[in-house]
């Protein structure tokens, strides 16, 4: 029995609590946790990234997917929690064994601050169709995890108006005319890629995305951003009080939402916004449940920052393609592994100036492993490397120029006949969409059948997206545009928006094939007959000739093929060795 659950269950009875319901998530809903939220993990012993710990008095139970299986499986084995195989066979969703047990009476518990407005009320009436009722005021894993990492308060950074093609008081400007328009006095922003974005911030609080932990409130004369003051410079704190900003501490958020007048409307997404700050809203103000409207300008990037983009993905093209050349060049001949491999591209990508850190944690799947989708190698998983079959890596990086997020699946050796045919349908797929021109108003789900259809006349799919949107130095999955045919936005692909071009296909227990660029969508012409767009594919790394059928690819898509390399290889010639560029050519030779 693990200790920190005897410790959780005393903690339980003392509160009168019967179930306590422990997340992985921050006081934001971040996709990336710093090392103060990890209750999860602290209590569990559990150290993937996805997982909901559920504990009653008597059981305990961890909900995870497939990715985290096999380690949970190993981790949690003597600590008295039940591993929960989200979406097998016979295993019910956390909401559901929570409907079955949860008795009239009895207590569920969560500290609000970890739960959104929207989850909270989901929870809540699910405790009142059985009789019981939720507490969600205390943090009961807090108050036993007594060395428990303080909040992150690294130094954050900002980045000038040239950088960035936007001032922060033009920010201030526009999105208070956004809520002049939509009728409220006030927006609350809890999400931290907005934060960051409309104040010109970056940090490094979170792992993987480059932000502050922060808060931020605008009214239509005041500005404030809630952040512990020690993360800025004096620099900073001057530039912010000459645009009429004022800091606030990180906490006083709360208390700055229980301040609204009653009568005043304000605008929080409570989606985002947790449940206790939620709860801090007095009686008589208004909530317009609404995305912050500094959601999608964010996304529609301006020309300084697509131009910084293409700069980025220069750096990351020739990282990227120095570690395929090494990997098939060496592969067979030095030891490699999942891990290793992962590290030797992190390398490559060090190399490069401007480089920040990973945007996401590496997928690199060899073989098999390239069969799950958001595979992640851990010491017990991580395959050894052979002269055959795939190996798919799915990476990405910040620079100070934009961020990256790229999968390429590379052969390394000798390949089955259906290993070939489905890299040649994804690759058909990826061209297809790439060279996709549309009239404005289409959402993504529109060009959705141009990157499955090849899979779909052989009656085959990927189970994922085709396509999401990337943030500049933010997070590297951001909306609000998607490109998914059953499931995806609404919102119409424009100008400015960076988004992924990532088909795929996986045989399980065989291998995976996904390949993806991340594009910037442009505009084409405007005429009688409306605005049509396009994509430009601003990532910079050949694909692997080695995989390809070309009569299988077709005629068209051949031309759309070399038209790439060719740009690739003009493109990353200058930085690359004499040796190197030898082997450019060769990869990216027509075909």
């Amino acid at each position: 029995m693990r200790q920190q659950l005897v410790e959780l269950r005393a903690a339980m009875k003392k509160h009168g609590v019967d179930y306590c319901l422990v997340p992985s998530n921050d006081f934001h809903g971040s996709e990336y946790l710093s090392s103060h939220f990890k209750a999860r993990k602290w209590v569990s012993g559990f150290t993937g990234s996805a997982g909901t710990l559920l504990v009653s008095k008597d059981w305990a139970g961890l909900w995870t997917d497939g990715r985290y299986f096999l380690q949970a499986a190993d981790q949690l084995e003597g600590t008295g929690i039940d591993l929960q195989k989200m979406g097998e066979p016979g295993v019910p969703t956390l909401n559901a064994y929570l409907e079955q047990h949860l008795q009239k009476g009895q207590v569920l518990a969560f500290d609000g601050r970890v739960v959104s407005t929207r989850q909270a009320e989901g929870l809540g009436k699910l405790a009142e169709k059985c009789g019981a009722s939720i507490a969600c005021e205390d943090d009961l894993v807090g108050e036993i995890w007594t060395d428990r990492p303080a909040l992150s308060a690294e130094p954050a950074f900002e980045l000038a108006a040239d950088v960035v093609g936007k001032s922060r008081a033009e920010k201030l400007m526009d999105l208070r005319a956004a809520l002049a328009k939509e009728g409220a006095d006030a927006v609350v922003i809890a999400s931290l890629m907005d934060v960051c974005w409309l104040m010109n911030l970056r940090g490094a609080d979170v792992a993987c995305t480059p932000v502050m932990l922060s808060f931020a409130a605008v009214t239509a004369d005041e500005a404030v951003l809630f952040v512990n003051p020690a993360v800025l410079s004096d620099e900073i704190k001057r530039n912010l009080a000459n645009d009429g900003v004022t800091i606030r501490a990180y906490e006083d958020v709360y208390a700055f939402v229980r301040g609204l007048h009653a009568g005043s409307k304000v605008m929080m997404n409570l989606n985002v916004v947790n449940s206790k700050l939620n709860a801090c809203v007095p009686a008589g103000v208004e909530v317009i449940d609404k995305v912050s409207p500094t959601n999608l300008p964010k996304a529609c990037k301006n020309e300084k920052e697509v131009d910084n983009f293409r700069i980025a993905h220069i750096k990351d093209g020739a990282a990227v393609t120095k570690f395929m050349r090494w990997v098939k060049t060496n592969v067979g001949k030095i030891d490699m592994d999942e891990i290793s491999v992962a590290e030797k591209l992190a390398a490559f990508r060090q190399e490069q100036p401007g480089y920040i850190g990973p945007s996401f944690e590496p997928i690199m799947g060899y073989g098999p492993h390239g069969a799950i989708v958001h595979y992640s190698a851990t010491e017990e998983s991580c395959a050894k490397l052979e002269a055959k079959s795939f190996l798919l890596s799915d990476t990405g990086a910040h620079f100070i120029e934009g961020s990256t997020d790229i999968t390429r699946t590379f052969a390394l050796g000798e390949l089955t006949d259906d290993e070939k045919k489905f890299y040649t349908l994804v690759l058909k797929g990826n061209l297809q969409l790439g060279n996709a021109q549309w009239k404005a108003g289409c959402t993504g789900a529109n060009l959705d059948y141009l990157a499955r259809e090849p899979l779909w006349r052989l009656e085959a799919d990927y189970n994922h997206g085709t396509g999401h949107g990337v943030g500049y130095i933010l997070s590297v999955h951001e909306g609000p545009q998607s490109i998914h045919w059953g499931r995806g936005s609404a919102t119409p692909l424009e100008v400015g928006m960076i988004t992924s071009n990532e088909p795929g296909f996986y045989l399980e227990g065989a291998f995976g094939v996904r390949l993806e660029n991340l594009t910037a969508v442009k505009e084409v012409a405007t005429n009688g007959y409306g605005r049509f767009l396009r994509f430009e594919t601003l990532t910079m790394v050949p694909f692997d000739l080695d995989a390809i059928i070309p009569e299988l690819l077709g005629e068209e898509c051949r031309g759309i093929l070399n038209a790439y390399h060719l740009k690739v290889r003009q493109t990353l010639a200058p930085y690359m060795t004499a040796e190197e560029n030898a082997w450019l050519a060769e990869a990216t030779r027509a075909i």
